[in-house]
C-alpha cells in the first residue's frame, strides 16, 4: 500500500513563506542595526571615560609632584556632578621604589570606597567591562616619566538601560512589521487563491455533474489566466468527445437491433462451413496417406532405377563375351569343317573360350549378387517385420541402390559404423529414412555445390541404437526449421517438391522404430540430424563394442 501523500495548501504555504521572509530580514537586519548601536554606544562610553581619566590625570600632575592630596581630594569632588563615576583613585609611584601608593580618590556616596587595584593599573590600560562595571586605568606622566596612574570605576546602568530600550523598541517594530506583514499575506493569499477556488470549482462541477459546457472565466493573473484557457480548451475537446461517443452509442444501439438475426444467420452459414471444413480435412489426410504411399513408391523407383543401372553393366559384359566367343567359334567350326584346323588355332580358341568363360561367369555372379542385395533392400523397405541385420552391410545396401543418384556428382558419403555390429529391429523404416535423408541432402543440401560430404556415424549404448546424420551443405533457414517435420514444407514448391519427406522420416523414427529424432541447423553450415531408437543387441557383439 503507499503512503498518504502530505499536500500543502497555497494559503498556508504562501503566508509561511512571506512570514519567514519577513522574520528572517526583520531579525536579521535588527540584530545587526542593534549591535552596531551598542557598539556605537559603548565606543562613545569608553571616549568619555578617557576624556576623564585625561582631565584627572593632567589635574594631578602638580598634586603628585608636590605632594598635594588634599588639593587634588577637592578636585575631584567635583566629578560628583558626573553620575556614571563610583570611584576615582590617584595612585602615586614613587621613583625610589618603583612601588605604588594610594594618593588620593573620589567615591560617589551611594557607592562607597573601592580597593585599590595597583596589580591591575597595567591590564587597565585597556577598557575592562566586568558585569555592570567598567574600569579604566590611565598612566601620569611628566617630562616622559610616569609619576603615577589614573583609575576609574563607572556604572553601566545607563548601558544596560539602552541596550534593553533598543531591544524593546526592535521587538515593538518586529511585531509591527510582521503584523504587517501577516495582512500583506492574506492580501495575497485572496489575490492568488480566489481565481484558482474559481477554477477549481469549475473542475468539481465538471466532475461532480459531467457537464462539460462549464467554462472557466477570464483570470487578471497572467498565468492563471493561461491555466483557464488550458482548461476551456480541454473542457471543449471533451465535449466534443462526448457527443462524438453519444452519437456512436445511438449509432451502436440501432446496429445492435439488427445484429442478433445477422448472427443466427451467419452461425447456421458457420456450422454448414465448419462441417464442409470437417470434410475437406478427412479428404486431405486421405490425400496425405496417398501421398506417403507415393513417397514410398518413388524411393523403390529409385531403387528399381538404381537396380536396371548396376545389373546392366554386368549382364552387358556377359553378352559382349558370349559374342565374341560365338563369333570365334564360328571360325573354329569352319576351320574344322575344311579340315584346315591346326593344333595352335585349337589352342589359342580354348584359351581365349576359358577367359571369355570366366568373364561370363564373373559378371553373371556380379549381376546375381546385385540382385541378391536389390531384393534385400526391396524386402526391407516393404516389410516392417523386426529381424536380425548387420547395420553396417545395410548401410551400404542403401548406398549401392543410390548409387546411379551419387554417380552423377562428386559428392562423398562417409560411413562410421562397427563392421560387426548386429542389431535385432526393423530393417524396413531405417532403410527408408536412410534413402530418404541422402536424397534430401542430393536435392536441397547440395544445390550450391559440387563436392558436398555426408557423414552417418553409428553406435550403440544403453540398447538403443544411435545415429548420427550429417552434411556440409546449405542448412535450413529458421522459418523452415522450426516446421521441418510438418507435412507439405519444402523449399522445392512448384517445382516437384512434395514436403513430405522429413515428415515420412519423423513418422518413420518415432512411430515405426519407436525413437526420437531432431535436428540443428543454420543456414549456410549444413544439418546436424541425431535419431535414436530401441533395439537388442546380440551378447557377442555388445561384448565386442
Amino acid at each position: 500500500m503507499k503512503p498518504l501523500l502530505r499536500t500543502t495548501s497555497i494559503k498556508g504555504a504562501l503566508s509561511w513563506v512571506v512570514m519567514l521572509i519577513c522574520s528572517i530580514t526583520l531579525f536579521a537586519s535588527l540584530t545587526i542595526s542593534s549591535l552596531q548601536d551598542i557598539n556605537f554606544q559603548k565606543k562613545k562610553l569608553v571616549d568619555q571615560l578617557h576624556a576623564y581619566a585625561n582631565i584627572v590625570a593632567f589635574n594631578s600632575k602638580a598634586s603628585i609632584l608636590y605632594d598635594d592630596a588634599e588639593m587634588e581630594d577637592g578636585r575631584l569632588k567635583s566629578f560628583a556632578a558626573v553620575d556614571i563615576l563610583h570611584n576615582i583613585h590617584i595612585y602615586k609611584l614613587t621613583a625610589e621604589t618603583n612601588q605604588l601608593s594610594f594618593f588620593s580618590s573620589y567615591n560617589r556616596r551611594d557607592v562607597g570606597p573601592h580597593p585599590s587595584q595597583f596589580d591591575k593599573v597595567d591590564e587597565l590600560l585597556e577598557p575592562h567591562f566586568d558585569g555592570d562595571v567598567i574600569e579604566i586605568a590611565k598612566a601620569v606622566d611628566f617630562e616622559g616619566k610616569i609619576i603615577g596612574y589614573i583609575y576609574l570605576r563607572a556604572s553601566l546602568d545607563e548601558l544596560n538601560k539602552y541596550m534593553q530600550n533598543r531591544i524593546l523598541y526592535d521587538l515593538l517594530i518586529a511585531i509591527i512589521a510582521l503584523i504587517g506583514a501577516f495582512f500583506v499575506s492574506v492580501r495575497l493569499q485572496r489575490r492568488f487563491t480566489k481565481p484558482i477556488e474559481t477554477l477549481l470549482s469549475v473542475v468539481q462541477k465538471v466532475t461532480k455533474e459531467k457537464s462539460y459546457s462549464v467554462r472557466a472565466p477570464a483570470a487578471d493573473i497572467e498565468e492563471l489566466h493561461m491555466l483557464g484557457r488550458a482548461i476551456n480548451n480541454m473542457l471543449d475537446r471533451i465535449e466534443q468527445q462526448f457527443n462524438k461517443v453519444q452519437q456512436a452509442e445511438l449509432e451502436i444501439r440501432q446496429l445492435n437491433q439488427g445484429l442478433e438475426q445477422k448472427i443466427s444467420e451467419r452461425t447456421l452459414a458457420l456450422k454448414s462451413s465448419n462441417q464442409d471444413l470437417l470434410n475437406t480435412l478427412e479428404t486431405l489426410h486421405q490425400y496425405q496417406n496417398q501421398i506417403v504411399e507415393t513417397e514410398k513408391m518413388a524411393s523403390l523407383g529409385q531403387m528399381v532405377a538404381g537396380v536396371a543401372h548396376e545389373v546392366n553393366t554386368p549382364i552387358g559384359l556377359g553378352v559382349t563375351a558370349s559374342t565374341l566367343m560365338q563369333d570365334k567359334l564360328a571360325d573354329i567350326q569352319t576351320a574344322f569343317d575344311e579340315k584346315k584346323l591346326t593344333s595352335s588355332q585349337l589352342a589359342k580358341f580354348m584359351a581365349e573360350s576359358k577367359e571369355n568363360l570366366g568373364i561370363i561367369y564373373r559378371n553373371l555372379e556380379r549381376a546375381a549378387s546385385l540382385i541378391r542385395s536389390f531384393k534385400q533392400v526391396a524386402v526391407d523397405q516393404s516389410n516392417e517385420n523386426r529381424r536380425q541385420f548387420n547395420m553396417l552391410q545395410l548401410m551400404n545396401e542403401v548406398l549401392l541402390s543410390l548409387r546411379p543418384n551419387l554417380k552423377k556428382t562428386q559428392h562423398q558419403v562417409e560411413l562410421q559404423c562397427d563392421p560387426t555390429l548386429e542389431i535385432d529391429s526393423k530393417p524396413g523404416p531405417v532403410n527408408q529414412i536412410l534413402i530418404n535423408l541422402i536424397m534430401n541432402s542430393l536435392i536441397h543440401a547440395f544445390e550450391q555445390t559440387d563436392h558436398g560430404t555426408i557423414k552417418i556415424k553409428v553406435h550403440v549404448a544403453h540398447s538403443r541404437c544411435f545415429v548420427h546424420y550429417s552434411d556440409n551443405g546449405g542448412g535450413v533457414p529458421e522459418h523452415i526449421k522450426k516446421r521441418i517435420f510438418d507435412p507439405f514444407v519444402t523449399t522445392k514448391r512448384g517445382e516437384g517438391g512434395s514436403g513430405l519427406g522429413m515428415h515420412l522420416v519423423y513418422n518413420l523414427v518415432t512411430q515405426a522404430l519407436n525413437g526420437k529424432i531432431t535436428l540443428e541447423s543454420s543456414l549456410g553450415h549444413g544439418v546436424d540430424i541425431m535419431f535414436d531408437f530401441p533395439v537388442v543387441i546380440k551378447a557377442s557383439a555388445e561384448q565386442t563394442m
